[in-house]
Order: structure tokens, then sequence, then C-alpha cells
């Protein structure tokens, strides 16, 4: 099933994120991850892909086995470094594997551009458009403070827009920590003529060193808050990983509340930060949705 009809269907999604092992054909732990993670009922599952396309062989294994647990996958794939052969051979496999469903992105820049780079590949819209033409449902990500190498906001929303003239159905955004940020970063969507749905993306921080590893990936906002909270617990690890989990549920909540329709949770791999999370939104999505348990 496409994620662009699940969206469609849907009055509030819920997906997860998982990423492979480093090790080519290390499947047994990632596999236990994604069938712990479908025993949440997300709607469905994204898989990532390693810098460079060192696990693309493991993210299509990964998105069929999550598929063959009855659960739709959404596969990233990168362009940038490399040709369109190994695109299509890409391409061939992930169809030959029942998957419809990509993200597509460019992917780290590598030091030796100007070698790397392969004319016509060099940006996530033109990887869209070679989805599109071979009949995948397309998604794309997005940046609710801007994109990091972009010069300001405005060209970075430009830039957006490129993609979703491409063909991307639906966008997904990079973490936030900040709410108001991502509705501000509607707006600007809507202003520019975007009207895809887009998914925020939640990160619960459950230990101190991810603010940094954060910080120093994206530069992404921190809250004082937040700040203040893993300042607090930052040596009482039970402590930390409670108050992480109460933060993005109430992130969530809010979203929710105020009308976002996707909710994508970078689960970094551990079910049980996920089970925790449902624990205290399970219900709310299913009053969104009208379901009705018993």
């Amino acid at each position: 099933m496409t994620i662009r009809d699940i969206l469609a269907s849907k009055k509030v999604s819920l997906s997860f994120e998982i990423f492979p092992s480093k090790q080519p054909n290390d499947f047994t732990k990632v596999f236990q991850t994604a069938e712990d993670l479908v025993s949440l009922h997300p709607d469905f599952m994204s898989v990532t892909y390693g810098a460079g396309g060192t696990t693309r062989v493991n993210t299509v294994e990964i998105a069929s086995h999550i598929q063959n647990l009855q659960v739709p996958s959404l596969a990233h794939l990168t362009c940038v470094g490399s040709s369109e052969e190994d695109l299509l051979n890409t391409i061939q496999s992930m169809k030959s594997h029942g998957i419809e469903n990509v993200l597509a992105l460019r992917g780290d820049l590598p030091k030796d551009l100007d070698n790397a780079t392969i004319p016509g590949f060099s940006h996530a819209s033109d990887l869209t458009a070679l989805l599109k033409k071979h009949g995948f449902c397309v998604g794309g990500a997005c940046y609710p403070e801007g994109h990091p190498e972009s010069s300001n906001r405005e060209v970075d929303i430009d830039n957006l827009k490129y993609k979703v003239d491409a063909g991307v159905d639906f966008l997904t955004t990079q973490m936030f920590f900040d709410n108001d940020m991502f509705y501000s970063f509607l707006y600007r969507l809507q202003s520019a003529g975007i009207r895809v749905p887009v998914l925020a993306g939640i990160m619960p921080i459950t230990s101190p060193n991810q603010i940094s590893r954060i910080i120093e990936l994206s530069d992404a906002f921190i809250p004082k808050e937040l700040l203040a909270m893993c300042d607090r617990f930052k040596d009482s690890p039970d402590a930390l990983r409670q108050a992480g989990i109460a933060y993005a549920s109430q992130q969530i909540i809010d979203l929710v509340s105020n009308g976002v329709r996707g909710i994508h949770i970078y689960t970094m791999n551990k079910p049980s930060i996920a089970r925790a999370i449902m624990h205290n939104i399970d219900c709310i999505f299913d009053a969104c949705n009208g379901v009705v348990r018993e």
C-alpha cells in the first residue's frame, strides 16, 4: 500500500523510523527491532540509508521484511555520488522486493564533490523525477528550521518547492523540539503553494549525549526547558529517560491537538522508548481516528 493512500485515508497517521546495522548482512537484531515496533501498529515504517549508500542492500532487505510483517515500508535512497546505472539497479531491487514507497534524498556531500557528483543526480528533485517515472510513491525530507546549507529560509522553501514540483507525494521533517517553529514552517509552506502532507519528525531525548550529537549534526534549536531537563537529570539515566519520553509525548499531543495529521517517530532502534510513548498517546490516536476500544 502506498503511503500516499495511507495519508489520504487516515485522520492522523503514526510511523516509526529504524536504521540498518553498519555490518553487511547483519539483520538479526534489526529484524527483531522491526518486529517489536510492528507490534505497536504503526501505519508504516521507514528504513534509513547509510552515508554513501553503505547500507543499501540492508535497507532493501529490512524494508522487505517489514512488508512481510504486513506493514508498509518506506525505503530511503540517496543519489549524490551515484550513477544512473547504480540507481536503476537499486530501483529494480526495490521493485523485486515489492517496495512501493521511497524517501528520495540527496545524501551527504562527499568531500571530493567534483569527482563524486554525477550530472543530473546531484539533487533530491532529480531522484524524485526518476522514482516517479518508475511508479513509486515518493517522500521528501524538509527542515522546519531551514536546511543547514541554505543561505536563508526563503531559498530553502524555493528548493523544497522544486522537490514537490518534481513529484514528491509527502514530506517528513527533520527532528525538531519547538512546535512553534514547526507551525511557522507550515505557514511558510502554505504561502509558497506547497500543499502535500507534512509529517512531523519527533525524536525522544533519553541520554545527554543525544543533545550534543543533534547540535553537531543538524544545529537544531534546543528549547531552554529541554536543556534544563537534560542538565537536571544528566546523572540519572532512568529519570532522563522518563523525562524525555514525557517531553516527546507532550510534543505529539500538542501537534495532534493543533491539527497535525502525521507523526513520525525517530525510534533510534529502541522499541522500549517507542512503546512508552505509545502508552501515553495511543488513546489519543484512537480518538482522532474514530477507533473505539472495547
